[in-house]
Protein backbone atom coordinates (compact mmCIF):
# COMPACT_ATOMS: atom_id res chain seq x y z
CA UNK A 1 0.00 0.00 0.00
CA UNK A 2 1.03 3.30 -0.92
CA UNK A 3 0.78 6.27 1.99
CA UNK A 4 0.89 9.94 2.26
CA UNK A 5 1.89 11.34 5.50
CA UNK A 6 1.67 15.05 6.50
CA UNK A 7 4.31 15.89 9.30
CA UNK A 8 4.57 19.44 10.82
CA UNK A 9 7.59 21.67 9.94
CA UNK A 10 10.33 21.22 7.44
CA UNK A 11 12.00 17.83 8.17
CA UNK A 12 15.72 17.69 8.05
CA UNK A 13 18.49 15.83 6.14
CA UNK A 14 18.87 13.90 9.12
CA UNK A 15 15.15 13.53 10.58
CA UNK A 16 14.56 12.32 6.62
CA UNK A 17 17.07 9.54 6.76
CA UNK A 18 15.22 7.64 9.80
CA UNK A 19 12.03 6.91 7.33
CA UNK A 20 14.57 5.15 4.42
CA UNK A 21 12.46 4.28 1.13
CA UNK A 22 9.42 7.22 1.98
CA UNK A 23 10.43 10.18 -0.54
CA UNK A 24 9.63 13.82 1.53
CA UNK A 25 8.85 16.77 -0.08
CA UNK A 26 8.33 20.19 1.29
CA UNK A 27 4.69 21.38 1.03
CA UNK A 28 4.22 24.97 2.20
CA UNK A 29 5.07 24.94 6.27
CA UNK A 30 4.52 21.00 6.55
CA UNK A 31 6.80 17.86 5.16
CA UNK A 32 4.91 15.09 3.22
CA UNK A 33 6.56 11.48 3.55
CA UNK A 34 5.22 9.29 0.82
CA UNK A 35 5.95 5.87 -0.60
CA UNK A 36 4.96 2.12 -0.15
CA UNK A 37 4.73 0.27 3.32
CA UNK A 38 4.74 -3.14 3.43
CA UNK A 39 1.94 -4.02 5.80
CA UNK A 40 0.32 -2.67 8.50
CA UNK A 41 3.27 -3.75 11.49
CA UNK A 42 5.29 -1.73 8.86
CA UNK A 43 3.02 1.25 8.93
CA UNK A 44 2.76 1.25 12.50
CA UNK A 45 6.60 1.13 12.88
CA UNK A 46 6.55 4.54 10.72
CA UNK A 47 3.79 6.12 12.95
CA UNK A 48 6.14 4.46 16.52
CA UNK A 49 9.08 6.59 14.81
CA UNK A 50 7.20 9.83 14.21
CA UNK A 51 6.50 9.64 17.50
CA UNK A 52 10.02 9.28 19.51
CA UNK A 53 11.39 11.72 17.18
CA UNK A 54 8.42 14.60 18.64
CA UNK A 55 7.23 14.76 15.45
CA UNK A 56 4.05 16.48 14.96
CA UNK A 57 1.36 13.89 12.72
CA UNK A 58 -1.05 16.38 10.73
CA UNK A 59 -2.62 13.80 8.29
CA UNK A 60 -2.43 9.96 7.52
CA UNK A 61 -3.80 9.35 4.03
CA UNK A 62 -3.76 5.59 1.83
CA UNK A 63 -3.37 6.19 -1.87
CA UNK A 64 -5.24 4.57 -4.34
CA UNK A 65 -3.40 1.75 -5.76
CA UNK A 66 -2.26 2.31 -9.55
CA UNK A 67 -3.66 -0.22 -12.02
CA UNK A 68 -0.99 -2.05 -13.49
CA UNK A 69 -0.65 -2.40 -17.34
CA UNK A 70 -2.78 -4.66 -18.85
CA UNK A 71 -5.29 -5.20 -16.25
CA UNK A 72 -8.72 -3.70 -15.52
Amino acid sequence: MNYEIRIRGHLGATMRRAFPGLRADIQGRDTLLRGAVADQAALHGVLAQIETLGLELLELRRLPCELKRGTR
